[in-house]
């Protein structure tokens, strides 16, 4: 266990550490001593309205009219004070809050970002399911939790220190075997508040672990309500309703079975935590009574001591108040803790794949020591070569499965389980065409124009790239914004993405099966598009058509091998002109 704390406490440092040495440091700095001075004012405020209740009290006790009125002014004076450093204490933490939290994100994403480490995670074994709920979410969660409960835990140390001298000089004295034992509140309130964090403790600890899932299986029924949501059409069509159904009745199963456990322990605590704070207004008025009562003290000091010992005592049961969202901080700082170690891990894994070397210019991509690897460990190739030269048109075939697009994807750099060595020409644009291409919610010019901006190439061009590729009726919806990829046919998506290649000219073209949605005429019209357009680009194809072999060179041909170990080999030959 003091292992475990130990860990937890190094980990909390290091999501914290970084923003305050940033270039951040100092207005932030500055911005969180202006919000512990205003802490540390407020305490003192009720330090003066503690001094108040005595000398309120014994007024009313005396029926003295002038110092009623008297002290009725004062207490709007303090009350007014106290709610201008309440509301600005609040304002002033809310902009620290957005200022970290901007920070926090930006570095985040950025390394989420870094090295295709959005698309290495997939591999991680899940241990970092839902990252975009990590960033979105546990991030401002983070700072928000760490922030109130930083400066509420400072709160209560400090009223302890002041009101535990107050409570020591309003104590009288116990007697226990004929021995005097002073501050007898004091010590009255450490064991009451003593027994109730212990307690507290023992029945709130598993809402920690129930925290943890709950966010998880919330981040997961969502996750899968989105993927409905994308793949609306599909679902559809295949008449899967009642698979999602299961599917998301399954998922929101974890969601209630696990939010009743929470619920069964915040009860079990609630009816600890609220039977503790009820006796908490009754327990110093029965301590203080006798002293009362034998004239030791008047009202206003047995209103005095009892505000005095609920200061002490709330302060003392600060953990009690805090438990529930300390578990859900807990949880939260678990969760973005795995996250950053996940990412450290791609971090220290960033050489992974292909080894990239210069290739001087003018010369091809070459790729030499060449083997594809899945990620249970079964090997598809190994120590192959292969070579592209420049303008040079090849088609990629082999049955199904032997390792076509994870080709392309060990050359794009994305395959962390490749290895060997790439040679290519450095600044030369290469452009990968997937089947299913990414199409950004943005302006249709936006969007035929990524990953550059459209005023790169202008609207004119934008239109003209997409009526040669067939999409005249989208010309004149260049500035309009919409989820692109449920708005047109996959057919439609395939012709963008090559407007998208007739814009950007890449030097190096990868196709894997880019034209698989569209019939045949409107597939070689496109490669003829192509042949035409970028005659000086090298285009490399995965397709299963016989009839785009025309539009190639030569044909990089996936062959099953009888070794059990490296399955397929790679056998390049000319295709007739």
């Amino acid at each position: 266990m003091p292992g475990t704390k130990r860990r937890f406490l190094s980990d909390l440092w290091a999501l914290t550490k970084p923003y305050w040495k940033s270039e951040e440091k100092f207005k932030s700095g500055l911005l969180l001593a202006v919000i512990v001075g205003m802490s540390l004012g407020i305490v003192y405020l009720n330090v003066l309205f503690n001094e108040w209740n005595n000398l309120f009290y014994n007024s009313l006790q005396e029926k003295d009219v002038d110092a009623f009125f008297r002290l009725l002014g004062k207490f709007s004076f303090l009350a007014a004070l106290f709610i201008i450093v309440a509301v600005y204490q609040i304002y002033l933490r809310q902009m620290l809050q957005i200022r970290w939290r901007r920070w926090l994100t930006e570095r985040y994403v950025a390394r989420w970002l870094d090295a295709h480490n959005y698309y290495r995670l997939r591999f991680e074994n899940g241990l970092t399911d839902n990252p975009d709920q990590r960033i979105s979410e546990d991030i401002n969660g983070f700072i928000e939790q760490t922030l109130s409960l930083t400066l509420g835990f400072l709160e209560a140390v400090v009223s302890l220190a002041s009101f535990s001298v107050i409570l020591w000089n309003l104590s009288g004295d116990i007697h226990i075997l004929n021995l005097p034992i002073p501050g007898s509140m004091l010590w009255a309130a450490l064991v009451y508040a003593g027994c109730g964090t212990v307690l507290t403790h023992l029945i709130g600890r598993p809402l920690i672990r129930l925290n943890f899932f709950q966010q998880r299986y919330e981040a997961d029924f969502r996750y899968t309500l989105v993927g409905v949501r994308e793949n609306a059409e599909p679902i559809a069509l295949y008449g899967g309703e009642s698979q999602e159904a299961k599917s998301l009745s399954e998922r929101f199963r974890h969601v209630v079975s696990n939010w009743w456990g929470i619920m069964i322990r915040q009860k079990r605590l609630t009816w600890f935590s609220a039977g503790y704070s009820q006796a908490a207004v009754i327990f110093p008025f029965i301590v203080a009574a006798p002293r009362y009562f034998s004239g030791a003290i008047q009202l206003g000091g047995l209103m005095q001591t009892a505000s005095a010992f609920n200061h002490v005592q709330n302060s003392l049961s600060w953990f009690i108040d805090a438990y529930t969202r300390l578990a859900a901080w807990k949880a939260t700082v678990d969760r973005l803790t795995g996250f950053a170690a996940a990412l450290e891990a791609l971090e220290a894994r960033k050489g992974e794949g292909l080894a990239h070397v210069p290739a001087a210019p003018g010369d091809g991509v070459a790729v030499t020591g060449l083997t594809l690897r899945l990620p249970d460990g079964g090997t598809l190739l190994s120590d192959q070569s292969l070579s592209f030269a420049p303008g040079r048109r090849v088609l990629v075939a082999g049955p199904s499965g032997c390792g076509k697009s994870t080709l392309f994807r060990a050359l794009g750099g994305l395959w962390p389980f490749a290895s060997g060595t790439l040679a290519a020409p450095a600044g030369e644009r290469t452009l990968f065409l997937p089947q299913r291409p990414y199409i950004p919610i943005a302006s249709l010019a936006a969007a035929v124009a990524y990953p550059d901006a459209p005023e790169t190439y202008g609207e004119a061009r934008i239109a003209q790239v997409l009526a040669e590729c067939g999409l005249p009726h989208l010309t004149t919806r260049l500035a309009e914004e919409h989820h692109w990829s449920q708005e047109l046919s996959v057919g439609e998506q395939q012709r963008l993405a090559f407007a998208r290649a007739l814009l950007i000219a890449p030097r190096w073209l990868f196709c894997d099966e880019a034209t698989s949605a569209l019939d045949e005429p409107a597939e070689q019209a496109l490669y003829a598009l192509l042949t035409s357009r970028l005659p000086d680009t090298a285009v490399v194809s995965i397709a299963h058509r016989p009839a785009l072999a025309r539009f190639h060179q030569r044909l990089l041909r996936f062959t099953p091998t009888p070794d059990v170990t490296a399955p397929f080999r790679l056998e390049e030959a000319a295709l007739p002109a």
